[in-house]
């Protein structure tokens, strides 16, 4: 009530930044979800390089201005030095000291694209490079799963079996981002097939339970000639686990294919803009894909107008042919009074 600082924020601020990581993270650990506690682990590996054991009442806003263009010599983006400071700024704000120095500390503009859609050529392209290797197949396998349900990586790497009917062909997916994440997605026989093939191979190892993992932990064991992998076999297969990581095969695969830096989850993207594409109303896109940001539906709902527009100039085209011409019309409108 004075503005004096409590006993207990005074000595979180006399707190070595790795000592205050420790105790944040074991404070959130009851509030994230697997994956998110996963990503802020990640995201602190640089702030705990970069300012170790210096206390927290230290830090000021040069120190963090420094911090943000070291990370950015590092070719990190906006977004990422966003998300970073976002836990330096909620660590600090647990000692009362983020005050100090909230004023002289914005966030970075970030790009405001939502994801890269391929063209049906690059697409292809991609696929058809996909099945060029062995080590590539579970990339793969989840492209195609990702492509037919707009599935996010995380949520394809949570599946387990009792999610898969395909009898049905339906997939629940119980584990997303958020509540609305949770649904129940229509199989195409695409992605009846890829599941089926993650099945055989699942069976090859034994039973296979409900509990288990449809994109199971596995050690691959590459053949070699030369530099190239020319096989490789399953070995250590651990269904209670789920794979932790295809990003390297991702990367790899996806340099080869002419398309360095295109991430997995744009694979969503690109689904969500095929059906609005298809004409897919607003209700439907977010039934299938779950949560939609509304800078997301406005975009979907521009590209369902150009397919519209699309559709109607291939009318014209036709009439055109017919002998109806309309540029002396537009020519003369425009030339002439604007009607009131």
């Amino acid at each position: 009530m004075a503005g004096k600082l409590t006993q207990t924020s005074t000595s979180l601020a006399r707190q070595p930044f790795g000592q205050a990581a420790d105790d944040y993270e074991t404070a959130r650990k009851l509030e994230l979800a697997p994956a998110s506690k996963a990503k802020e682990k990640q995201l602190l590996v640089q702030l705990r390089a970069y300012f170790k054991q210096e206390p927290l009442k230290s830090i000021t806003a040069k120190r963090i201005v420094e911090y943000r263009a070291w990370r950015a010599e590092q070719g990190v983006g906006p977004a990422t030095l966003n998300a970073e400071l976002g836990i330096l700024r909620r660590i600090m704000k647990r000692a009362r000291v983020w005050a100090r120095v909230a004023d002289d500390v914005r966030p970075l503009r970030e790009p405001s694209t939502i994801g890269k859609a391929l063209t049906e050529e690059e697409k292809q392209r991609l696929l058809r490079t996909a099945v060029m290797r062995p080590e590539w197949e579970t990339a793969y396998l989840a492209a195609i799963l990702c492509l037919n349900t707009t599935a996010r990586g995380c949520e394809l790497k949570g599946l387990q079996w009792s999610d898969v009917d395909l009898f049905t062909k339906t997939l629940t997916i119980r584990k997303s981002k958020t509540a609305a994440g949770e649904r129940v997605v229509p199989l195409t026989d695409v992605a009846a097939s890829a599941l089926a093939r993650l099945r055989r191979r699942a069976e090859g190892f034994g039973t296979v339970e409900p509990s288990h993992y449809v994109f199971a932990a596995f050690v691959p064991k590459f053949k070699f000639s030369g530099k190239r992998v020319i096989d490789y076999n399953v070995t250590g297969f651990d269904p209670k686990r789920h794979l932790n990581s295809w990003r390297s095969a991702w990367r790899t695969l996806t340099k080869k294919a002419g398309l360095s830096g295109f991430r997995f989850h744009d694979l969503r993207h690109c689904a969500i803009t095929q059906l609005a594409e298809n004409g897919a109303s607003d209700s439907t896109i977010m039934a299938i894909a779950g949560h939609v940001s509304r800078r997301m539906l406005e975009r979907y709902s521009h590209v369902r107008m150009e397919a519209k527009r699309t559709a109607l100039e291939a009318l014209a085209v036709s009439t055109k042919t017919a002998g109806y011409d309309t540029n002396h019309d537009t020519s003369a409108h425009s030339a002439g009074t604007r009607p009131v």
